[in-house]
């Protein structure tokens, strides 16, 4: 196999790979060429990263991995994913590109005179050899998510918020006010990023404003955001996922507005919009740092878990 950097103009042959990586291992999405492409924006806070592409001696990518180092929660992370064709698996590949990929991270922070970071990659549950080549390298499962979902057949609570909060369709004009709101919601949760204009305008291909909405406090003249939940429309996810949804990206109530039922209203609002356009199921992801446990609001909602994925971590 021969290696070269990975541009934007292998995109093509990146999305190529990742097709043949998704049909065998059948996750519940699909990676499009427009979710690819993001890949390679360059984001400022970064401090940098770098991809490879593994090309075999017919031309046919089989194998890519990318590794990208930013600031995030007060330290470093070293983002890293990859994967490898199926049909060149069980020979190696996959252990030498987290170990390239831990090497070039050490280099980048050496670059940018950072002592440490924490290297995270995230598997499906179900991908217990990825999760065995993890553990071999100094890797520990270190957080849990669950994907749930909610039958929007089945009957609506009507929920306002308490005070004069109210739920108003997505405004662009409040762009950034719901950027700083959500700074200050995340400021103090796990691994809560803290965006710039920049980074947050990042990642939104897939971006639903008809179904994202805004809670405003208009106790005074001028109003505050009070909360935001932003939605994304995956079409590309629903045929391997059986079904059609609309997703909840981001959730957040800022603290001086939380126990006045803001993210009920915020949610059951979305889940009203994503039934309108014919949509059979709301949809979202939590994290806990157990398996398991409680999803209050969301159980109490009527979600219920569909597949589990893991966050694994080591220091680098």
């Amino acid at each position: 196999m021969r290696w070269h950097w990975l541009t934007l103009e292998s995109n093509d042959a990146l999305v190529e790979l990742l097709g043949r990586i998704e049909e065998h291992d059948d996750p519940p999405y699909r990676t499009t060429a427009e979710e690819s492409a993001e890949t390679f924006v360059q984001v400022g806070a970064d401090a940098g990263n770098a991809k490879v592409l593994g090309i075999d001696a017919d031309g046919v990518p089989r194998a890519y991995a990318i590794v990208r180092v930013r600031p995030t929660a007060g330290t470093y992370r070293a983002l890293c994913d990859g994967g490898v064709d199926p049909a060149w698996r069980s020979r190696g590949i996959g252990a030498t590109l987290l170990d390239w990929q831990l090497r070039a991270a050490r280099v980048i922070l050496d670059a940018a005179g950072q002592g440490s970071a924490l290297a995270v990659v995230h598997v499906e549950d179900n991908m217990t050899h990825a999760q065995t080549m993890l553990r071999l390298a100094g890797f520990v499962p270190t957080r849990w998510y669950t994907e749930m979902r909610r039958d929007l057949a089945l009957p609506l609570p009507d929920v306002q918020p308490k005070g004069k909060v109210t739920i108003e369709p997505w405004n662009p004009a409040l762009d950034d006010a719901v950027r700083r709101a959500h700074n200050d919601a995340f400021k103090d949760q796990w691994g809560g990023e803290q965006h710039t204009p920049e980074t947050w305008v990042q990642g939104r291909t897939y971006f639903a404003p008809q179904w994202s909405f805004i809670a405003l406090d208009r106790t005074s003249d001028r109003a505050r955001v009070a909360g935001y939940l932003m939605s994304g429309r995956y079409e590309g996810d629903w045929e391997a996922q059986g079904w059609t949804e609309g997703y909840t990206e981001i959730l957040g109530v800022r603290e001086e507005w939380r126990g006045m039922r803001v993210a009920t209203a915020l949610l059951v609002t979305a889940m009203r919009a994503y039934a309108a356009d014919g949509m059979e199921y709301a949809g979202l992801g939590v994290d806990s740092p157990a398996p398991g446990g409680d999803f209050g609001l969301f159980g109490q909602l009527g979600y219920e878990p569909t597949r589990h994925s893991l966050m694994f971590t080591r220091s680098v």
